[in-house]
């Protein structure tokens, strides 16, 4: 069917829209080649002509609708629903050919199509497809519907269908049933249920259709919506799990994740099951709007929710080149600025594309909250009995419905924005859930809280869904009559927020979150909600971290931890600091993304805050400090030595006070645990645990860290002790004593002395030049691999390159050079996965290695170059991390330190500490954490003479060199990997 013709301004004809295709233009062309195709005495032309044919056209409308789309003409749904329009054109042409190529001889040519199909057969599409909307590599998915006497007649012409639609290079779902296989099969599965909730004509018999759609609604009925829903629920809860139970994971799944597509088409199908496939075509339909459930501006937001996902959705299909639903590090910045998201301030163009993604997702939660329970009540009706609320709380102005709490009639949050927060400390103290119009009012009227943010009455409520203890069925006092007792028949419906533990704190900070309450109430707060860190350590937005972080202190502070965190079980009894670290946790990241240090500007946010919020002049000060140092402890524990007595008394004169010392480990063990689980291990652990120790020690007035040498006589006192019981000689004792320098006396325990002095003797028995030995340690999380050997220049390199290429990651080092020259270094290294080395054959292969590398049967640095960026996703090489060199010579009163940022990547180490070599520096520690595809490591440096580096001209030199030597190692790297994917 032709066009209209289409002037451009000029008044000329606008060519490319003259040449666009329409569903009808298509149909039209179609049936002409096709016609012209077909020889005189056949009734389809040539199969290979044919699907040249239809493959031409393919390519062409899906061109024309993604330019179109690029250009910003058609939004995402209108795109996927052009999609849909044109490919029922082509399945329809694909019938219409298969009916003719399968016809019996002698019937071909007469009458229409649905006669030639002997109306006996529907072809239908399903699911999405079923919708009226298709992404551009979704699956097509069809049902080939026969009448119950046809199965086996249809198997020719479905092949035919199926095999011609492969060969257009088409993904292809697809059932043959009859009806009551149809109503059988969904009746015993909803996927299937849901799949043909959405069925809908394509080709064939329409009587044969109107009697599948009948028989369908009527088993629908009969089964009833309740169960349906439930189902739904259930499928949904099991699908967040999989792809992440929150929706502000910093690489989300757009169509399966909490907040996704497949939310909103969970609702859809809620609505459609329960109020009938005739009434709800589309979930946003004005029927909603009538019936009450959702208002003008909320059916808006829902529209523009939709379309913007689908819009991320086709821009994703489009950049990937196939269906990919994750928004990954690498497509975020190309997909915002292919959506026009430009930097704006501090914040760059892909962290406000993130943010808006991250709004949406929030609305599709707040329409959850809004019209699933209002479908699930039409479904299943009132319930039977029902919790009565008592005088107590209808003096307060609120009721229960279905044994939710919500405002009385004649409430209104408009008038009165206090009740929002009265009914949150109302539904807290009673233990019992929001009503879903209670929600719906909370997210209706959050911008009345603004009023709130001086209220003495809101600030006490917001600090005890923040830290409040948690509330009891009978209490004495203001509330006593407000918690009575329930009679027999309200018990026999007492929700499960009264039968189990009460919802934690988070839980009532998730709620202020998702209605908008939070940011109205505290501005600052506003300004973190969506905030993305465009990085691979951190997996949640700053607003779902600092809630995670207050779960976190809450799993700690029951117990319920105390098997995976026992060291914070520990500190959390008798804290008395309970409020300033709660409020702590809430604001320790609350300036993030302003630019500049977010613990200063957090700090000065904190100290404005806490007063408004009615807490006093010493939680003030305590919660203020808390938020400027809440990285010190992670710095120093990770990236000092802190077995040098300067760091711990630079720790302790920060620090000053056991009780702030209790409160910022809490604050840095749930700060850390709430990145991610697999950024908490043992090791780290163990590092943090030991530096608490030693800081606490100081604190208390015990052995002053400065009394170094009554400390080195100490351990080898001991030492001497442990090995004389063991039955060593003497001689042999004495012999290892004198071996070590002060520092190593300090940088290990007795157990590890005593099995260096069996590894020293028995390796100089044997006139050993090389010994290896390696030690799992599970209960740290690390295996220990001590090196003892000949000490040359570069021993360091050549033993992390061994380490390296075995896919080890070194954690910590300690490099020591014995009185007689002999070099003991001691690594402590982890798996890829952040667990200890403990199989027998990874424990023969890392000594191999290194082995290998010291005696220089292999080249190191060849086949560092070959693993390169390999082991790294493309998604992860998006991330952009320029390389760092900081020269610290305040940090240890012997040491400089030098500390190395770069991007995390096999070898990185080996780079580095060969380069150290070169300018002449000896190692005596190197600390190495890694922050998703970021690498610090941290040396302990002396130069040749064993003397700390304090000429400035030098210190230039030495980072000129590091420096230069990462860009040259990192530039090889990649050039390696291009050129292996080119090839």
């Amino acid at each position: 069917m032709p066009n209209a013709p289409v002037n451009t301004a000029s008044g000329q004809p606008d060519v490319a829209a003259l040449a666009r295709l329409t569903p009808e233009g298509l149909a039209a062309c179609l049936a002409r080649e096709l016609r012209d195709a077909t020889p005189h005495d056949s009734a389809t032309p040539q199969r290979d002509e044919a699907v040249a044919i239809f493959r031409r056209y393919l390519a062409r409308y899906q061109a024309d609708i993604r330019a179109r789309f690029e250009k910003h003409e058609l939004k995402g749904a209108a795109s996927a629903k052009q999609i849909a329009a044109f490919t029922d054109v082509l399945v329809r042409g694909i019938v219409d050919l298969a009916l003719r190529a399968t016809a019996t001889p002698g019937t071909v040519g007469e009458g229409t199509q649905e006669n030639r199909s002997g109306s006996n057969l529907v072809v239908a599409a399903t699911g999405g497809y079923g919708r009226g909307l298709l992404a551009p590599f979704s699956d097509i998915d069809l049902l080939f519907l026969t009448d119950e006497g046809n199965a086996h007649d249809a198997h020719r012409l479905v092949e035919y269908v199926l095999y011609f639609l492969w060969d257009l290079g088409l993904k292809v779902g697809h059932a043959t049933r009859t009806i009551t296989e149809c109503i059988e099969e969904a009746r015993k599965d909803t996927t299937v249920r849901t799949a043909l909730l959405d069925a809908r004509l394509l080709a064939g018999d329409g009587a044969l259709f109107a009697m599948f759609e009948a028989r369908y609604i009527v088993a629908c009925v009969e089964a009833g919506a309740a169960g349906f829903i439930h189902d739904k629920r259930r499928e949904r809860l099991e699908r967040h799990r999989r792809f992440g139970d929150s929706p502000y994971l910093v690489e989300p799944n757009i169509k399966e994740g909490r907040g996704g597509l497949r939310d909103l088409q969970t609702l859809y199908w809620m609505c459609r099951n329960t109020f009938g496939t005739r009434h709800v075509t589309d979930l946003l339909a004005p029927d909603f709007i009538w019936m009450g459930i959702l208002t003008e501006q909320e059916a808006a937001r829902a529209r523009r929710s939709w379309d913007f996902l689908w819009t991320v959705r086709l821009h994703l299909h489009y950049v990937a080149g196939r269906a990919e639903e994750r928004l990954t590090f690498d497509m975020q910045p190309v997909i915002g600025a292919r959506m026009g998201y430009t930097r704006h301030g501090r914040q760059n163009g892909v962290e406000r594309f993130m943010r808006h993604y991250f709004l949406t997702a929030r609305e599709v939660m707040r329409l959850t909250h809004v019209l699933e329970p209002a479908v699930l009540r039409q479904a299943q009706g009132p319930v039977a009995i029902a919790v009565k609320p008592d005088e107590a709380m209808r003096e307060a102005g609120f009721t229960l419905i279905d044994g939710q709490i919500l405002p009385e009639r004649g409430i209104s949050f408009d008038k009165e924005p206090l009740k929002m927060m009265q009914l949150l400390d109302w539904a807290r103290m009673r233990r019992r859930p929001l009503h879903p119009l209670a929600r719906h009012q909370l997210i209706r009227w959050e911008r009345r809280a603004v009023e709130l943010r001086e209220d003495p009455e809101a600030a006490r409520i917001f600090l005890d869904l923040l830290c409040g203890e948690a509330p009891q069925i009978e209490t004495t006092g203001r509330r006593r009559r407000e918690v009575a007792m329930p009679s027999d028949s309200e018990a026999q419906v007492m929700t499960s927020y009264e039968q189990h533990a009460p919802p934690g704190h988070a839980h009532w900070l998730h709620i202020l979150n998702e209605t908008g309450i939070f940011g109205r109430l505290i501005p600052d707060w506003a300004r973190i909600v969506g905030q993305m860190q465009f990085d691979t350590y951190h997996v949640f937005t700053v607003d779902e971290h600092t809630i995670e972080a207050i779960r976190i202190m809450d799993e700690v502070a029951s117990g319920r931890m105390a098997d995976e965190i026992p060291v914070a079980y520990e500190l959390v009894k008798g804290l008395h600091s309970r409020r300033a670290l709660y409020m702590a946790v809430l604001l320790h990241d609350v300036a993030k993304g302003r630019g500049g240090d977010h613990s200063e500007i957090g700090s000065e946010i904190a100290a404005e805050l806490c007063p408004k919020l009615g807490m006093s002049g010493e939680e003030t000060e305590t919660v203020s400090w808390l938020v400027l140092h809440h990285l010190l402890l992670s710095h120093t524990a990770f990236q000092r030595d802190i077995d040098d007595p300067k760091t711990i008394l630079d720790v302790a004169d920060i620090v000053q006070s056991p009780e702030r010392l209790r409160l910022l480990l809490l604050l840095t063990i749930v700060d850390m645990r709430a990145v991610s689980s697999r950024v908490w291990n043992a090791w780290k652990a163990t590092l943090l645990r030991e530096l608490y120790v030693r800081v606490a020690e100081v604190l208390a007035g015990g052995l002053a860290t400065t009394e170094r040498d009554v400390r080195v006589r100490h351990a080898k006192e001991i030492t001497a002790e442990i090995l004389a019981e063991d039955g060593i000689p003497q001689p042999d004792i004495e012999r290892f004593l004198e071996l070590g320098y002060a520092g190593y006396w300090l940088s290990f325990d007795h157990e590890t002395h005593k099995r260096h002095a069996r590894l020293i003797r028995d390796a100089d028995a044997r006139e050993a030049p090389l010994t290896v030995e390696v030690l799992p340690l599970p209960a740290r999380g690390v295996t220990e691999v001590t090196v003892y050997s000949i000490d040359v220049p570069g021993l360091f390199s050549k033993i992390a390159g061994a380490l390296a290429l075995a896919g080890a990651s070194i954690v910590d080092a300690r490099i020591h050079t014995m009185m007689h020259g002999m070099a003991l270094d001691t690594f402590w290294i982890q798996d890829t996965v952040g667990s200890a080395y403990e199989e027998t054959h990874r424990l023969t292969r890392l000594s191999s290695l290194i082995e290998q590398a010291l005696s220089g049967q292999i080249d190191i640095k060849a086949e560092i170059a070959q693993a390169g960026f390999g082991h790294m996703p493309l998604r992860m090489r998006a991330i952009h991390v320029p390389p760092r060199v900081v020269i610290d010579n305040g940090a240890s009163n012997t040491f400089t330190v030098i500390e190395i940022n770069g991007r995390d990547r096999p070898g990185l180490l080996h780079d580095v500490t060969a380069a150290m070599s070169r300018e002449n520096l000896q190692i005596a520690s190197a600390h190495i954490t890694t922050y998703g595809v970021r690498a610090v490591d941290v040396f302990y440096v002396k130069d040749l003479f064993g003397l700390k580096i304090t000429d400035k001209k030098r210190l230039e030199e030495i980072r000129e060199s590091l420096l230069a030597c990462m860009k040259a190692a990192e530039a090889q790297a990649k050039a390696l990997l291009d050129a292996k994917m080119s090839a």
